[in-house]
Protein backbone atom coordinates (compact mmCIF):
# COMPACT_ATOMS: atom_id res chain seq x y z
CA UNK A 1 0.00 0.00 0.00
CA UNK A 2 2.76 2.64 1.02
CA UNK A 3 5.87 2.74 -0.53
CA UNK A 4 9.41 3.64 0.65
CA UNK A 5 10.27 6.88 2.03
CA UNK A 6 12.42 8.71 0.13
CA UNK A 7 14.20 12.06 0.80
CA UNK A 8 14.51 14.11 -1.97
CA UNK A 9 16.24 17.43 -0.97
CA UNK A 10 18.50 18.39 1.80
CA UNK A 11 18.55 22.04 2.30
CA UNK A 12 19.23 21.74 6.46
CA UNK A 13 15.60 23.67 6.73
CA UNK A 14 15.74 25.10 10.43
CA UNK A 15 11.86 25.17 10.25
CA UNK A 16 10.83 23.23 6.59
CA UNK A 17 7.30 24.07 6.65
CA UNK A 18 4.62 24.62 4.32
CA UNK A 19 4.56 22.60 1.51
CA UNK A 20 2.24 23.55 -1.32
CA UNK A 21 1.56 21.60 -5.00
CA UNK A 22 0.97 23.78 -8.07
CA UNK A 23 -0.77 21.98 -10.19
CA UNK A 24 -0.25 24.39 -12.96
CA UNK A 25 3.32 24.12 -12.90
CA UNK A 26 3.49 20.84 -11.42
CA UNK A 27 5.68 22.01 -9.15
CA UNK A 28 6.17 21.74 -4.87
CA UNK A 29 7.12 24.76 -3.17
CA UNK A 30 8.23 24.76 0.63
CA UNK A 31 9.53 27.30 2.78
CA UNK A 32 12.27 27.14 5.49
CA UNK A 33 10.64 30.05 8.40
CA UNK A 34 14.00 30.85 10.68
CA UNK A 35 16.20 31.23 7.57
CA UNK A 36 13.74 33.64 5.31
CA UNK A 37 14.14 31.23 2.74
CA UNK A 38 11.29 29.55 -0.02
CA UNK A 39 12.23 26.51 -2.45
CA UNK A 40 11.38 24.71 -5.49
CA UNK A 41 11.25 20.98 -5.93
CA UNK A 42 10.60 20.08 -9.86
CA UNK A 43 9.32 16.26 -9.94
CA UNK A 44 10.10 15.88 -13.70
CA UNK A 45 13.94 16.65 -13.32
CA UNK A 46 14.42 16.12 -9.78
CA UNK A 47 16.01 19.64 -9.43
CA UNK A 48 15.58 21.69 -6.11
CA UNK A 49 16.30 25.19 -5.82
CA UNK A 50 15.77 28.19 -3.66
CA UNK A 51 13.81 30.63 -5.17
CA UNK A 52 13.70 33.48 -2.44
CA UNK A 53 15.45 34.62 0.56
CA UNK A 54 14.40 37.68 2.70
CA UNK A 55 11.95 37.90 5.33
CA UNK A 56 10.57 35.05 7.20
CA UNK A 57 7.56 33.00 5.93
CA UNK A 58 5.04 31.32 7.70
CA UNK A 59 3.18 29.95 4.77
CA UNK A 60 1.93 31.24 1.38
CA UNK A 61 -0.41 29.68 -1.30
CA UNK A 62 -1.03 29.74 -5.25
CA UNK A 63 -2.69 33.11 -6.41
CA UNK A 64 -5.24 33.07 -9.07
CA UNK A 65 -4.09 36.48 -10.56
CA UNK A 66 -0.39 35.60 -10.19
CA UNK A 67 2.33 34.60 -7.94
CA UNK A 68 2.12 33.64 -4.33
CA UNK A 69 -0.12 35.34 -1.59
CA UNK A 70 2.43 35.43 1.01
CA UNK A 71 2.53 35.25 4.92
CA UNK A 72 5.42 36.94 6.81
CA UNK A 73 6.14 37.93 9.87
CA UNK A 74 5.40 41.21 9.32
CA UNK A 75 1.99 40.92 7.02
CA UNK A 76 0.93 39.85 3.96
CA UNK A 77 1.33 40.44 0.49
CA UNK A 78 2.12 39.06 -3.12
CA UNK A 79 5.35 37.76 -3.76
CA UNK A 80 6.41 36.68 -7.45
CA UNK A 81 10.20 35.48 -8.17
CA UNK A 82 12.51 38.01 -8.60
CA UNK A 83 10.84 40.64 -6.62
CA UNK A 84 10.16 41.85 -3.49
CA UNK A 85 6.89 40.83 -1.41
CA UNK A 86 4.45 43.74 -2.39
CA UNK A 87 2.73 44.14 0.43
CA UNK A 88 -1.01 44.44 1.50
CA UNK A 89 -1.35 44.97 5.52
CA UNK A 90 1.50 45.47 7.28
CA UNK A 91 2.70 46.39 10.78
CA UNK A 92 0.41 45.49 13.68
CA UNK A 93 -3.10 44.39 14.47
CA UNK A 94 -5.03 44.57 17.45
CA UNK A 95 -1.28 45.49 19.04
CA UNK A 96 0.46 43.17 17.70
CA UNK A 97 2.79 42.50 14.75
CA UNK A 98 1.32 40.45 11.95
CA UNK A 99 3.86 37.07 12.76
CA UNK A 100 2.56 34.05 10.73
CA UNK A 101 2.89 30.80 10.62
CA UNK A 102 0.41 28.47 8.73
CA UNK A 103 -1.65 29.33 6.34
CA UNK A 104 -4.76 27.96 3.74
CA UNK A 105 -6.29 29.24 0.54
CA UNK A 106 -10.09 29.06 0.84
CA UNK A 107 -12.33 28.21 -1.68
CA UNK A 108 -13.58 31.47 -2.17
CA UNK A 109 -10.27 33.09 -2.79
CA UNK A 110 -9.67 34.37 0.85
CA UNK A 111 -6.66 33.84 2.67
CA UNK A 112 -6.40 32.67 6.18
CA UNK A 113 -3.32 32.85 8.06
CA UNK A 114 -2.66 32.31 12.15
CA UNK A 115 -0.16 33.91 14.17
CA UNK A 116 2.54 32.64 16.42
CA UNK A 117 4.49 34.36 18.96
CA UNK A 118 7.06 33.13 21.69
CA UNK A 119 6.18 32.86 25.40
CA UNK A 120 2.87 34.05 26.79
CA UNK A 121 1.27 35.97 23.76
CA UNK A 122 -1.75 34.69 22.70
CA UNK A 123 -2.15 34.46 18.43
CA UNK A 124 -4.69 34.42 16.44
CA UNK A 125 -6.67 33.06 13.34
CA UNK A 126 -7.56 35.45 10.48
CA UNK A 127 -9.04 35.79 7.19
CA UNK A 128 -8.04 38.40 4.23
CA UNK A 129 -10.26 38.96 1.79
CA UNK A 130 -9.85 39.97 -1.70
CA UNK A 131 -12.16 42.92 -0.99
CA UNK A 132 -9.39 44.34 1.74
CA UNK A 133 -11.42 43.39 4.88
CA UNK A 134 -9.94 41.30 7.82
CA UNK A 135 -11.77 38.86 10.00
CA UNK A 136 -11.06 37.58 13.26
CA UNK A 137 -11.80 33.51 13.08
CA UNK A 138 -10.48 32.68 16.27
CA UNK A 139 -8.28 34.54 19.45
CA UNK A 140 -6.58 33.36 22.61
CA UNK A 141 -4.93 30.29 20.51
CA UNK A 142 -1.52 28.88 22.21
CA UNK A 143 -0.08 28.29 18.03
CA UNK A 144 -1.87 28.32 15.25
CA UNK A 145 -1.09 26.20 13.04
CA UNK A 146 -2.38 23.53 10.61
CA UNK A 147 -5.98 24.22 8.94
CA UNK A 148 -7.93 22.37 5.30
CA UNK A 149 -11.33 21.46 4.54
CA UNK A 150 -13.19 18.51 3.95
CA UNK A 151 -14.21 17.42 0.21
CA UNK A 152 -17.73 18.62 -0.13
CA UNK A 153 -16.44 22.03 2.00
CA UNK A 154 -18.90 21.44 4.74
CA UNK A 155 -16.13 21.04 7.42
CA UNK A 156 -13.29 23.00 8.39
CA UNK A 157 -10.13 21.92 10.13
CA UNK A 158 -8.03 24.00 12.62
CA UNK A 159 -4.98 22.86 14.70
CA UNK A 160 -4.01 24.72 17.80
CA UNK A 161 -0.62 23.06 18.52
CA UNK A 162 -0.06 23.84 22.09
CA UNK A 163 -3.26 22.51 22.82
CA UNK A 164 -2.63 19.69 21.12
CA UNK A 165 -6.15 19.50 19.39
CA UNK A 166 -7.22 19.22 15.94
CA UNK A 167 -10.97 21.21 16.16
CA UNK A 168 -13.98 20.70 13.06
CA UNK A 169 -16.20 23.38 12.31
CA UNK A 170 -19.17 23.66 10.17
CA UNK A 171 -17.91 25.58 7.30
CA UNK A 172 -19.44 28.05 4.98
CA UNK A 173 -17.39 28.04 1.89
CA UNK A 174 -19.83 30.95 0.04
CA UNK A 175 -18.37 33.49 2.82
CA UNK A 176 -15.79 31.75 4.64
CA UNK A 177 -17.43 31.76 8.16
CA UNK A 178 -16.63 29.23 10.45
CA UNK A 179 -18.74 28.01 13.74
CA UNK A 180 -19.86 25.39 15.85
CA UNK A 181 -16.13 24.70 17.16
CA UNK A 182 -15.55 20.94 18.41
CA UNK A 183 -12.98 19.00 19.31
CA UNK A 184 -12.11 16.54 16.55
CA UNK A 185 -8.52 14.83 18.10
CA UNK A 186 -7.36 15.78 21.66
CA UNK A 187 -3.65 14.48 21.92
CA UNK A 188 -3.39 12.97 25.36
CA UNK A 189 0.13 11.40 25.62
CA UNK A 190 0.74 11.19 22.53
CA UNK A 191 3.78 11.32 21.20
CA UNK A 192 4.95 14.79 19.37
CA UNK A 193 2.11 17.74 19.23
CA UNK A 194 0.35 18.40 16.23
CA UNK A 195 1.43 20.64 13.56
CA UNK A 196 0.55 20.69 9.91
CA UNK A 197 -2.17 19.28 8.11
CA UNK A 198 -3.71 18.40 4.63
CA UNK A 199 -7.12 16.69 3.94
CA UNK A 200 -7.48 13.66 1.14
CA UNK A 201 -9.84 13.34 -1.58
CA UNK A 202 -11.98 10.71 0.95
CA UNK A 203 -11.94 13.04 3.60
CA UNK A 204 -8.98 12.15 5.71
CA UNK A 205 -6.83 14.03 7.65
CA UNK A 206 -2.99 13.96 7.27
CA UNK A 207 -1.94 15.00 10.80
CA UNK A 208 2.16 15.72 10.77
CA UNK A 209 3.47 15.41 14.46
CA UNK A 210 6.36 17.74 15.42
CA UNK A 211 8.45 15.63 17.59
CA UNK A 212 6.94 12.69 17.29
CA UNK A 213 8.62 11.28 13.78
CA UNK A 214 5.51 10.29 12.25
CA UNK A 215 2.16 11.64 9.72
CA UNK A 216 -1.24 10.34 11.05
CA UNK A 217 -3.80 9.71 9.03
CA UNK A 218 -7.19 10.42 10.96
CA UNK A 219 -11.00 9.55 9.66
CA UNK A 220 -13.84 11.92 9.60
CA UNK A 221 -14.66 11.28 12.84
CA UNK A 222 -11.19 11.44 14.92
CA UNK A 223 -10.37 7.90 14.68
CA UNK A 224 -6.48 6.79 13.26
CA UNK A 225 -6.59 4.99 10.24
CA UNK A 226 -2.65 4.43 9.56
CA UNK A 227 0.41 6.37 10.81
CA UNK A 228 3.63 6.21 8.80
CA UNK A 229 6.54 6.94 10.24
CA UNK A 230 9.60 9.07 8.96
CA UNK A 231 13.73 9.39 9.44
CA UNK A 232 13.28 12.59 11.21
CA UNK A 233 11.36 13.23 14.54
CA UNK A 234 10.49 16.48 13.73
CA UNK A 235 7.60 16.37 11.08
CA UNK A 236 5.98 19.76 10.51
CA UNK A 237 3.80 19.35 7.53
CA UNK A 238 2.48 17.60 4.56
CA UNK A 239 0.90 18.14 1.26
CA UNK A 240 -0.66 16.05 -1.19
CA UNK A 241 1.20 16.59 -4.98
CA UNK A 242 2.35 14.93 -8.04
CA UNK A 243 0.35 14.57 -11.40
CA UNK A 244 -2.25 11.86 -10.00
CA UNK A 245 -2.11 13.66 -6.41
CA UNK A 246 -0.71 10.53 -5.11
CA UNK A 247 2.52 11.37 -3.72
CA UNK A 248 2.33 12.89 -0.37
CA UNK A 249 5.57 15.48 0.22
CA UNK A 250 6.45 15.98 3.92
CA UNK A 251 8.54 18.71 5.59
CA UNK A 252 10.78 18.40 8.61
CA UNK A 253 13.08 21.17 10.84
CA UNK A 254 16.24 20.39 12.68
CA UNK A 255 15.36 23.55 15.03
CA UNK A 256 15.28 21.92 18.68
CA UNK A 257 12.27 21.30 20.43
CA UNK A 258 12.37 22.83 23.80
CA UNK A 259 11.08 22.72 27.61
CA UNK A 260 7.47 21.53 26.06
CA UNK A 261 8.77 18.68 24.10
CA UNK A 262 6.79 15.59 24.73
CA UNK A 263 8.13 12.96 27.53
CA UNK A 264 8.93 10.21 25.05
CA UNK A 265 10.85 12.70 22.67
CA UNK A 266 14.59 11.28 21.80
CA UNK A 267 16.62 14.16 22.03
CA UNK A 268 19.55 12.16 20.31
CA UNK A 269 17.60 11.12 17.06
CA UNK A 270 17.37 12.86 13.74
CA UNK A 271 15.79 16.03 14.11
CA UNK A 272 15.33 17.16 10.13
CA UNK A 273 15.82 19.91 8.04
CA UNK A 274 14.91 17.41 4.54
CA UNK A 275 11.97 17.58 2.02
CA UNK A 276 10.56 13.88 1.92
CA UNK A 277 8.38 12.08 -0.37
CA UNK A 278 6.08 9.06 -0.40
CA UNK A 279 4.24 7.47 -2.97
CA UNK A 280 0.25 5.44 -1.90
CA UNK A 281 -2.64 4.42 -2.86
CA UNK A 282 -4.65 7.29 -1.75
CA UNK A 283 -5.34 10.41 -3.53
CA UNK A 284 -5.18 14.06 -1.95
CA UNK A 285 -7.61 17.10 -3.85
CA UNK A 286 -6.19 20.02 -5.05
CA UNK A 287 -5.56 23.10 -2.91
CA UNK A 288 -7.59 26.33 -3.19
CA UNK A 289 -5.98 29.53 -4.75
CA UNK A 290 -6.08 32.60 -2.89
CA UNK A 291 -7.73 35.34 -5.27
CA UNK A 292 -5.91 38.77 -4.78
CA UNK A 293 -5.28 41.52 -7.23
CA UNK A 294 -2.04 42.95 -7.72
CA UNK A 295 -1.92 46.58 -6.32
CA UNK A 296 -1.46 48.63 -9.46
Amino acid sequence: MVQEVEMIADFKNRVGEGPVWDPKRQVLNWTDIQTGRLFEYDPATGVSRKIYQGEYIGGYANNRQGGFMVASWSGIGLWREGEQITYIHRGMLRGKPLQFNDVTASPAGQFFAGTYYEGARRAELYRFDPDGSIHIVEDDIGTSNGLGFSPDLSTAYYVDTQQRRIWAYDFDAATGDFSNRRDLVVFEGEEGFPDGLTVDSEGYIWQAMWGGGCVIRIDPDGKEERRVRFPATQTSSAMFGGKDLNELYVTTAWNGTGENSPTSYDGSAHRGGELYRMKLDIQGKPEFETDFAWPR
